[in-house]
Protein backbone atom coordinates (compact mmCIF):
# COMPACT_ATOMS: atom_id res chain seq x y z
CA UNK A 1 0.00 0.00 0.00
CA UNK A 2 1.27 3.33 -0.35
CA UNK A 3 1.61 6.44 1.69
CA UNK A 4 -1.16 8.47 0.44
CA UNK A 5 -0.17 11.27 2.68
CA UNK A 6 -0.40 15.00 0.98
CA UNK A 7 2.24 16.38 3.05
CA UNK A 8 4.10 13.30 4.67
CA UNK A 9 6.84 14.01 7.17
CA UNK A 10 11.03 12.98 5.88
CA UNK A 11 11.74 11.36 8.77
CA UNK A 12 15.07 9.85 10.16
CA UNK A 13 14.84 6.60 12.10
CA UNK A 14 16.67 4.53 14.07
CA UNK A 15 17.24 2.47 16.71
CA UNK A 16 16.53 3.71 20.32
CA UNK A 17 19.38 4.36 22.28
CA UNK A 18 20.98 0.90 23.94
CA UNK A 19 20.08 1.93 27.59
CA UNK A 20 16.29 3.22 26.43
CA UNK A 21 15.86 -0.35 24.36
CA UNK A 22 16.55 -2.09 27.63
CA UNK A 23 13.78 -0.19 28.95
CA UNK A 24 10.43 -2.08 29.74
CA UNK A 25 7.40 -2.54 27.56
CA UNK A 26 5.40 0.40 26.07
CA UNK A 27 2.25 0.69 24.72
CA UNK A 28 1.84 2.35 21.00
CA UNK A 29 -0.91 4.63 20.61
CA UNK A 30 -1.99 4.68 16.89
CA UNK A 31 -3.12 7.98 14.47
CA UNK A 32 -5.18 8.04 12.22
CA UNK A 33 -4.33 9.14 8.50
CA UNK A 34 -7.02 9.25 5.59
CA UNK A 35 -5.74 7.44 2.44
CA UNK A 36 -6.80 10.25 0.12
CA UNK A 37 -10.12 12.18 -0.31
CA UNK A 38 -13.09 12.39 1.89
CA UNK A 39 -14.40 8.91 1.04
CA UNK A 40 -11.52 7.43 1.58
CA UNK A 41 -10.43 4.78 3.73
CA UNK A 42 -8.98 5.63 7.16
CA UNK A 43 -5.80 3.40 8.61
CA UNK A 44 -4.10 3.30 11.79
CA UNK A 45 -0.91 3.94 11.90
CA UNK A 46 1.50 2.88 14.61
CA UNK A 47 5.03 2.89 13.24
CA UNK A 48 6.76 5.22 12.75
CA UNK A 49 5.91 7.83 15.50
CA UNK A 50 7.95 10.07 18.65
CA UNK A 51 7.95 6.99 20.74
CA UNK A 52 9.50 4.36 18.31
CA UNK A 53 10.34 4.22 14.67
CA UNK A 54 11.61 0.71 14.67
CA UNK A 55 11.55 -2.64 15.61
CA UNK A 56 13.51 -4.49 14.31
CA UNK A 57 13.43 -3.37 10.56
CA UNK A 58 9.91 -3.22 10.42
CA UNK A 59 9.59 0.49 9.69
CA UNK A 60 6.07 1.55 8.88
CA UNK A 61 2.40 -0.39 10.61
CA UNK A 62 -0.25 0.49 9.10
CA UNK A 63 -3.67 -1.49 10.57
CA UNK A 64 -7.01 -0.58 8.75
CA UNK A 65 -11.25 -2.06 8.91
CA UNK A 66 -13.10 -3.56 8.88
CA UNK A 67 -14.16 -1.28 6.16
CA UNK A 68 -17.47 -0.75 4.52
CA UNK A 69 -16.21 -0.84 1.01
CA UNK A 70 -19.91 0.16 -0.41
CA UNK A 71 -19.15 3.30 2.39
CA UNK A 72 -15.51 4.27 1.21
CA UNK A 73 -14.64 2.81 -2.24
CA UNK A 74 -12.38 0.36 -0.70
CA UNK A 75 -8.51 -0.11 -1.64
CA UNK A 76 -7.95 1.97 -4.92
CA UNK A 77 -4.37 2.68 -5.16
CA UNK A 78 -3.03 3.16 -8.82
CA UNK A 79 0.68 2.64 -9.45
CA UNK A 80 3.47 3.91 -7.26
CA UNK A 81 7.07 3.38 -6.56
CA UNK A 82 9.18 1.99 -3.43
CA UNK A 83 12.55 1.71 -2.87
CA UNK A 84 14.85 0.32 -0.48
CA UNK A 85 11.93 -1.90 1.24
CA UNK A 86 9.92 -5.18 1.56
CA UNK A 87 6.05 -4.07 1.75
CA UNK A 88 4.38 -7.06 3.64
CA UNK A 89 0.74 -7.15 2.83
CA UNK A 90 -1.89 -9.24 5.41
CA UNK A 91 -5.24 -9.36 5.29
CA UNK A 92 -8.39 -9.98 7.54
CA UNK A 93 -11.33 -9.87 5.43
CA UNK A 94 -11.24 -8.76 1.61
CA UNK A 95 -9.25 -9.56 -1.50
CA UNK A 96 -6.68 -7.28 -2.79
CA UNK A 97 -5.25 -7.36 -6.57
CA UNK A 98 -1.78 -6.01 -7.01
CA UNK A 99 0.43 -5.56 -10.11
CA UNK A 100 3.94 -4.53 -10.60
CA UNK A 101 6.83 -3.99 -12.71
CA UNK A 102 8.37 -6.58 -12.63
CA UNK A 103 5.16 -8.22 -14.16
CA UNK A 104 3.78 -9.65 -11.44
CA UNK A 105 0.44 -10.34 -11.53
CA UNK A 106 -1.29 -11.73 -7.87
CA UNK A 107 -3.69 -11.27 -4.96
CA UNK A 108 -3.65 -11.23 -1.45
CA UNK A 109 -6.64 -13.07 0.69
CA UNK A 110 -7.11 -13.40 4.14
CA UNK A 111 -4.40 -16.26 5.80
CA UNK A 112 -2.17 -15.07 2.99
CA UNK A 113 1.25 -13.29 2.32
CA UNK A 114 1.86 -10.70 -0.36
CA UNK A 115 5.55 -9.62 -0.02
CA UNK A 116 6.94 -7.10 -2.47
CA UNK A 117 11.10 -6.23 -2.39
CA UNK A 118 11.55 -3.32 -3.86
CA UNK A 119 15.38 -3.26 -3.76
CA UNK A 120 16.55 -0.69 -6.23
CA UNK A 121 13.37 0.78 -6.79
CA UNK A 122 9.73 -1.13 -8.18
CA UNK A 123 6.45 0.08 -8.42
CA UNK A 124 3.20 -1.47 -7.77
CA UNK A 125 -0.85 -0.74 -7.71
CA UNK A 126 -3.25 -2.38 -5.31
CA UNK A 127 -6.92 -2.41 -5.90
CA UNK A 128 -9.82 -4.24 -3.80
CA UNK A 129 -11.49 -6.55 -6.10
CA UNK A 130 -15.41 -6.08 -6.75
CA UNK A 131 -16.13 -9.32 -5.03
CA UNK A 132 -15.24 -7.05 -2.13
CA UNK A 133 -17.53 -5.55 0.64
CA UNK A 134 -15.50 -5.87 3.80
CA UNK A 135 -11.84 -4.84 3.75
CA UNK A 136 -9.79 -5.27 6.82
CA UNK A 137 -5.95 -5.99 7.03
CA UNK A 138 -2.46 -4.49 8.07
CA UNK A 139 -0.20 -3.11 5.62
CA UNK A 140 3.69 -3.25 6.76
CA UNK A 141 7.07 -2.24 5.47
CA UNK A 142 10.76 -3.68 6.25
CA UNK A 143 13.57 -1.37 6.17
CA UNK A 144 16.50 -3.17 4.63
CA UNK A 145 19.54 -3.58 5.92
CA UNK A 146 22.88 -1.00 4.17
CA UNK A 147 24.16 -4.18 2.52
CA UNK A 148 21.06 -5.54 0.31
CA UNK A 149 19.09 -2.35 0.29
CA UNK A 150 19.54 -1.99 -3.60
CA UNK A 151 19.21 -5.86 -4.01
CA UNK A 152 17.05 -6.70 -7.34
CA UNK A 153 13.02 -6.28 -6.48
CA UNK A 154 11.23 -9.33 -6.35
CA UNK A 155 7.86 -10.61 -5.31
CA UNK A 156 6.55 -13.83 -2.98
CA UNK A 157 3.54 -15.18 -2.29
CA UNK A 158 3.24 -18.01 0.16
CA UNK A 159 -0.31 -19.35 2.39
CA UNK A 160 1.65 -20.42 6.02
CA UNK A 161 -0.27 -23.46 7.53
CA UNK A 162 -2.40 -23.17 10.32
CA UNK A 163 -0.71 -24.20 13.64
CA UNK A 164 -1.85 -25.23 16.80
CA UNK A 165 -0.40 -23.84 20.66
CA UNK A 166 -2.32 -23.80 24.00
CA UNK A 167 -5.77 -23.83 21.46
CA UNK A 168 -4.26 -20.87 19.68
CA UNK A 169 -4.03 -20.91 16.17
CA UNK A 170 -0.82 -19.56 14.67
CA UNK A 171 -0.13 -18.90 11.29
CA UNK A 172 4.20 -17.93 10.81
CA UNK A 173 4.45 -15.53 7.40
CA UNK A 174 7.81 -14.59 7.82
CA UNK A 175 10.95 -16.24 10.13
CA UNK A 176 10.47 -18.67 12.65
CA UNK A 177 7.95 -19.99 15.47
CA UNK A 178 6.47 -23.00 16.80
CA UNK A 179 9.23 -25.26 14.95
CA UNK A 180 7.81 -23.89 11.42
CA UNK A 181 9.72 -21.54 9.07
CA UNK A 182 8.18 -19.39 6.32
CA UNK A 183 10.23 -20.28 3.03
CA UNK A 184 9.90 -16.32 2.66
CA UNK A 185 13.31 -14.47 1.72
CA UNK A 186 14.35 -11.95 4.10
CA UNK A 187 17.24 -9.99 3.94
CA UNK A 188 17.57 -8.90 8.08
CA UNK A 189 16.86 -11.62 10.95
CA UNK A 190 12.99 -11.69 11.18
CA UNK A 191 9.79 -12.83 12.67
CA UNK A 192 5.61 -12.24 11.73
CA UNK A 193 3.05 -14.45 12.83
CA UNK A 194 -0.58 -14.03 13.02
CA UNK A 195 -2.09 -15.37 16.11
CA UNK A 196 -5.70 -16.12 17.64
CA UNK A 197 -6.68 -16.95 21.51
CA UNK A 198 -9.86 -18.24 22.28
CA UNK A 199 -11.89 -16.17 24.79
CA UNK A 200 -9.99 -16.23 28.61
CA UNK A 201 -7.37 -18.41 27.16
CA UNK A 202 -3.85 -18.01 27.54
CA UNK A 203 -1.07 -19.02 24.74
CA UNK A 204 2.90 -19.25 25.46
CA UNK A 205 5.14 -18.64 22.47
CA UNK A 206 9.16 -18.94 23.21
CA UNK A 207 11.31 -15.90 21.43
CA UNK A 208 14.26 -15.23 20.35
CA UNK A 209 15.79 -12.97 23.06
CA UNK A 210 17.98 -10.81 21.02
CA UNK A 211 14.79 -9.92 18.99
CA UNK A 212 12.97 -6.97 19.61
CA UNK A 213 9.07 -7.89 19.53
CA UNK A 214 5.64 -5.64 18.68
CA UNK A 215 2.23 -7.07 19.61
CA UNK A 216 -0.44 -5.16 17.17
CA UNK A 217 -4.08 -6.15 18.14
CA UNK A 218 -6.59 -6.64 15.96
CA UNK A 219 -9.41 -7.55 17.38
CA UNK A 220 -10.22 -8.35 21.28
CA UNK A 221 -8.17 -7.49 24.66
CA UNK A 222 -4.66 -8.92 24.93
CA UNK A 223 -2.56 -8.72 28.06
CA UNK A 224 1.28 -9.56 27.22
CA UNK A 225 3.20 -11.19 29.75
CA UNK A 226 7.08 -11.38 28.63
CA UNK A 227 9.63 -12.59 30.93
CA UNK A 228 13.61 -12.44 30.24
CA UNK A 229 16.47 -14.78 31.12
CA UNK A 230 19.62 -12.40 30.71
CA UNK A 231 20.86 -11.61 34.37
CA UNK A 232 20.01 -8.39 33.35
CA UNK A 233 16.44 -8.58 32.87
CA UNK A 234 14.30 -8.86 35.59
CA UNK A 235 11.62 -11.52 36.12
CA UNK A 236 8.12 -10.37 34.57
CA UNK A 237 9.60 -7.95 32.10
CA UNK A 238 6.05 -6.81 30.90
CA UNK A 239 2.49 -7.33 31.69
CA UNK A 240 0.43 -4.35 29.42
CA UNK A 241 -2.48 -4.83 28.72
CA UNK A 242 -4.09 -3.23 24.85
CA UNK A 243 -6.87 -3.34 22.61
CA UNK A 244 -7.58 -2.85 18.59
CA UNK A 245 -4.75 -0.80 16.66
CA UNK A 246 -2.94 -0.26 19.73
CA UNK A 247 0.75 -2.28 19.26
CA UNK A 248 2.95 -3.25 22.68
CA UNK A 249 6.71 -2.98 22.25
CA UNK A 250 9.16 -5.15 24.04
CA UNK A 251 12.89 -4.65 24.36
CA UNK A 252 15.43 -7.19 24.05
CA UNK A 253 15.46 -10.11 26.18
CA UNK A 254 12.37 -11.19 26.75
CA UNK A 255 12.72 -15.46 25.56
CA UNK A 256 8.94 -15.96 26.60
CA UNK A 257 6.14 -14.49 26.13
CA UNK A 258 2.67 -15.00 27.04
CA UNK A 259 -0.75 -13.68 25.36
CA UNK A 260 -3.83 -13.69 27.35
CA UNK A 261 -7.09 -12.85 25.53
CA UNK A 262 -9.83 -11.48 28.37
CA UNK A 263 -12.89 -13.57 28.75
CA UNK A 264 -15.20 -11.32 26.76
CA UNK A 265 -13.74 -12.74 23.35
CA UNK A 266 -11.30 -14.06 21.37
CA UNK A 267 -8.60 -11.69 20.47
CA UNK A 268 -6.43 -12.12 17.32
CA UNK A 269 -2.93 -10.10 17.09
CA UNK A 270 0.23 -9.54 15.31
CA UNK A 271 3.92 -10.48 16.61
CA UNK A 272 6.27 -8.79 14.60
CA UNK A 273 9.68 -9.13 15.77
CA UNK A 274 13.55 -8.83 14.19
CA UNK A 275 16.84 -8.45 15.59
CA UNK A 276 17.59 -4.49 16.09
CA UNK A 277 18.44 -3.01 12.72
CA UNK A 278 21.56 -0.49 14.02
CA UNK A 279 21.37 1.63 11.46
CA UNK A 280 19.49 4.68 10.46
CA UNK A 281 17.56 5.13 7.24
CA UNK A 282 15.39 7.95 6.07
CA UNK A 283 11.71 7.73 5.52
CA UNK A 284 9.44 10.48 2.96
CA UNK A 285 5.96 9.44 1.24
CA UNK A 286 7.20 5.73 -0.30
CA UNK A 287 10.75 6.20 -0.48
CA UNK A 288 13.58 5.12 1.56
CA UNK A 289 16.84 6.19 1.29
CA UNK A 290 20.02 6.50 3.70
CA UNK A 291 20.06 10.65 2.78
CA UNK A 292 18.17 13.81 2.41
CA UNK A 293 19.91 13.63 -1.15
CA UNK A 294 18.99 9.95 -2.31
CA UNK A 295 15.15 10.76 -1.22
CA UNK A 296 15.15 14.16 -3.60
CA UNK A 297 16.75 11.54 -6.28
CA UNK A 298 14.40 8.96 -6.03
CA UNK A 299 11.40 11.34 -6.26
CA UNK A 300 13.15 13.14 -9.32
CA UNK A 301 13.03 9.75 -11.01
CA UNK A 302 9.63 8.51 -10.29
CA UNK A 303 8.47 12.23 -11.55
CA UNK A 304 10.86 11.54 -14.46
CA UNK A 305 9.17 8.14 -15.59
CA UNK A 306 6.00 8.72 -14.89
CA UNK A 307 6.32 11.39 -17.33
CA UNK A 308 8.18 9.59 -20.40
CA UNK A 309 6.88 6.91 -22.91
CA UNK A 310 6.40 3.65 -21.18
CA UNK A 311 7.46 1.17 -24.42
CA UNK A 312 10.25 0.01 -22.76
CA UNK A 313 11.25 -0.58 -18.88
CA UNK A 314 12.88 2.82 -16.44
CA UNK A 315 14.24 3.13 -13.12
CA UNK A 316 11.41 1.61 -11.59
CA UNK A 317 10.58 -1.03 -14.23
CA UNK A 318 8.06 -2.13 -16.93
CA UNK A 319 4.68 -0.21 -16.21
CA UNK A 320 1.79 -2.94 -16.59
CA UNK A 321 0.04 -2.09 -19.74
CA UNK A 322 -3.39 -2.17 -17.40
CA UNK A 323 -2.14 0.82 -15.48
CA UNK A 324 -4.32 3.66 -16.78
CA UNK A 325 -2.54 6.06 -14.17
CA UNK A 326 0.00 6.77 -11.29
CA UNK A 327 0.44 8.42 -8.80
CA UNK A 328 2.79 11.85 -7.94
CA UNK A 329 5.18 12.16 -5.49
CA UNK A 330 3.65 15.40 -3.40
CA UNK A 331 6.11 18.23 -3.29
CA UNK A 332 9.38 17.99 -0.85
CA UNK A 333 9.39 20.24 2.53
CA UNK A 334 10.94 23.52 2.22
CA UNK A 335 13.79 21.95 4.38
CA UNK A 336 16.20 19.63 4.71
CA UNK A 337 15.10 16.80 7.34
CA UNK A 338 15.45 17.25 10.82
CA UNK A 339 16.65 14.00 12.34
CA UNK A 340 14.65 12.18 14.67
CA UNK A 341 14.94 8.51 15.93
Amino acid sequence: MSNLETAPAELTCAAAPRDQARSRAQVLYPRAVPLGGPRAMTVHRTLPQRARSLIGAWCFADHYGPDDVAATGGMRVDGHPHTELQTVSWLFRGEVEHRDTIGTHSFVRPGELNVMTAGSGIAHSEHSTGSTTVLHGAQLWVALPESRRLTEPAFEHYVPPGLQADGARVLVFLGSLLGHTAPVTTHSPLLGAEITVPAGRQVRLDLDPGFEHGVLVDTGQIRVLASGSRPADPPGLASPTAEPGQLIYLPPGADSLSLQASADGQARVLLLGGEPLGEQIVMWWNFIGRSHDEIVAYRAQWQAERGRARSRPGPFGQFPGQWESTLPAPELPNARLRPRG
